[in-house]
């Protein structure tokens, strides 16, 4: 397709922008033209407001500003210097109007957040019979998939297909950026299929995707092919796939991907370093996490806030307050995430006048508390048996109580033995309608431990009925580059006698060191024996046992759970470090425990 001229034609000239030492208006046209487009060229690479606003001012003065080309580079002067309304002020002062000054302010509000106004005046320019090209679509679909506006998104890209554009790999690659942000992997992966031609941000933009809803095999694949097609990954694919080996606790795999950045100088990135910190925790290996973050040259309050998460996580209650407050002296303001974070530490530190403090110090940093932050503070106070007090905080607080803040408390009641309030809370959430599945099995277990059997019963069918499903409880251990998974009393593996003898031969060697099972948190109306073999072979424990007849005396194991590990098991796992005299770290849907010598790294507070 021919393509218009973006501007009237400009003698070329390759030499060093010289300082201006001739007003702009005393020299001639051709000489004036040429020096104010190379002057502003060097502003706008320098991003130099006070400079470029000086320059701005001789180019009002020479009467050169309503010509496009130097409206277009002002446009990008004041975009680059985060100025957009300025660049949409110069845009409305250009009398004449080409698809590049449009393209210059459609980019400007792109890159400066405004993805509202860029669809705007995308909309304006279609209404002006202006043919978008392929500089001006990238902008407009990027800020189709930042609204999450898949319906606006798909417009444009139907007059993606109608200009003939849809072969072009700029186009290409922030289609298939923002189908995957709007959620619908399908269409992004066959946009991406069927591109002749991709680059970095296409391959980036699909394992991105993959990666942000839950697709980890998916991802890992495509980075593989990327890799074996010699693409020159960057920074921002590194991070993305290592954060599906942090979620998925693929440590080993994680080392390898770590190892392939330090090999291309990648590993100093500030996405790169922030998604290592988020890999080893998971995973964890905490002291690694340390060494990543102390190790950065540069540091964002995203990694300030992966190092918090991490260090809340492993109990490093202390590290958190210490790290909050050097984060001031190195100029970071916290924002709600950071709050979330230190929140967290405190609620499973029992750190209550802590907490509150923390919790008061929000709104000094101009940040309203947010339902993340109400459910932390209800945890909080429920946990250290406040109860009453959390029970106030919901009562009063300016917005509804939301799932999680109730939930919170209901775990409160259930450490500390409150069934009454536990039911009331139940019937309250009742009350909310629509729930998780995991919701309606806390309600049923807050039913079932005050002997509302009948009610118990009623809200597991109600989980049948939805067609909800109980989430499984699963623990896996990784040996080499492949996981080993179990469910409770599972008997699908290999080495399942193995498995089995072992954990006998430990069950004998706990109950001589004084163990004794503690089977209250079996919630089921069912004998005391059959309490006792439901939480006998529980899928930590079959974990555990096979970590033990798998890794050398010497080698942590670690054991990955995805649901709360229950007090028996807890409590089981500590005598199991005590006697095998192994360090068994083990990480559940909440935190991390770490068990040495008979203790664990919680306190027994969790």
């Amino acid at each position: 397709m021919k393509k218009t001229p973006p501007f009237p034609p400009l003698s070329s000239n390759n030499g060093v922008v010289k300082p201006l030492e001739t007003p702009l208006n005393q020299l001639g046209f051709e000489e004036g033209y040429r020096l104010t487009c190379e002057l502003l060229h060097a502003q706008i690479h320098s991003r130099s407001l006070l400079k470029g606003l000086q320059l701005h001012g001789h180019i009002i003065k020479s009467g050169f500003q309503t010509l496009p080309l130097v409206s277009h580079h002002l446009i990008n002067l004041y975009s680059k210097c985060q100025l957009p309304l300025l660049s949409r002020q110069i845009f409305h002062e250009t009398p004449r109007k080409y698809p590049t000054t449009w393209g210059s302010l459609i980019s400007s509000f792109a890159r400066n957040e405004l993805p509202c106004l860029a669809i705007e005046y995308f909309r304006r320019m279609l209404c002006e019979r202006v043919l978008p090209d392929d500089h001006i679509f990238p902008s407009a679909i990027k800020s189709s998939g930042i609204l999450g506006r898949i319906d606006v998104g798909g417009s444009i890209h139907c007059i993606v297909v109608k200009t003939g554009y849809e072969g072009d790999v700029f186009v290409g690659s922030s289609l298939v950026d923002m189908y995957a942000k709007c959620g619908d992997l399908k269409i992004a992966r066959k946009v991406f299929d069927e591109m002749p031609e991709r680059n970095v941000v296409s391959w980036c933009g699909m394992i991105y995707g993959y990666s942000e809803f839950g697709e980890d095999e998916e991802a890992l694949k495509l980075f593989k092919q990327a890799v074996c097609t010699d693409l020159q990954v960057n920074d921002f694919t590194f991070a993305s796939v290592i954060s599906v080996c942090g979620d998925s606790t693929l440590l080993e795999l994680g080392k390898q991907i770590h190892g392939l950045c330090v090999k291309t100088n990648f590993e100093l990135s500030i996405f790169v370093g922030s998604s290592l910190i988020s890999l080893y925790s998971k995973c964890g290996v905490i002291e690694a996490a340390y060494q990543v973050f102390e190790e950065m040259p540069m540091k964002n309050l995203g990694t300030w806030n992966a190092m918090l998460i991490a260090c809340a996580q492993h109990a490093h209650t202390n590290k958190v307050l210490a790290l909050f407050k050097e984060m001031g002296s190195f100029g970071m303001k916290p924002n709600f995430i950071t709050f979330v974070c230190v929140l967290y530490a405190c609620s499973h530190a029992g750190l209550v006048e802590k907490g509150k403090y923390f919790f008061g110090l929000m709104k000094e940093y101009g940040i309203e508390p947010r339902p993340q932050h109400f459910s932390s503070l209800v945890d909080l106070l429920g946990r250290a048996g406040k109860l009453q007090e959390a029970v106030s905080i919901i009562e009063e607080m300016p917005i509804a109580p939301t799932e999680s803040i109730w939930g919170a408390l209901l775990t409160g009641c259930r450490i500390h033995g409150n069934t009454e309030l536990a039911a009331y809370t139940a019937d309250k959430v009742t009350d909310l309608g629509s729930m998780s599945a995991g919701m309606h099995v806390m309600i049923a277990n807050a039913y079932a431990a005050a002997g509302r059997w009948e009610d118990a019963a009623k809200a597991r069918k109600m989980l049948v009925d939805l067609g909800l499903k109980k989430e499984t409880s699963l623990s896996w251990v990784e040996v080499g580059n492949r996981v080993h998974t179990f469910t409770s009393g599972d008997v699908r593996h290999l080495r399942t006698i193995e498995i089995y003898q072992k954990l006998e031969e430990l069950e004998e060697e706990m109950e001589r060191a004084g163990y004794v099972a503690d089977t209250s948190s079996v919630l089921q109306d069912v004998d005391s024996i059959e309490k006792s073999q439901k939480i006998r072979y529980h899928s930590e424990r079959l974990a555990i046992a096979f970590g033990m007849i798998t890794f050398p005396p010497d080698r942590p194991i670690r054991v990955m759970k995805n649901l709360r590990v229950c007090d028996d098991c807890h409590t089981a796992i500590k005598f199991m470090s005590k006697c095998s005299g192994r360090v068994i770290i083990m990480r559940d849907n909440s935190r991390f425990h770490r068990f040495e010598h008979g203790k664990c790294s919680c306190g027994d507070y969790w």
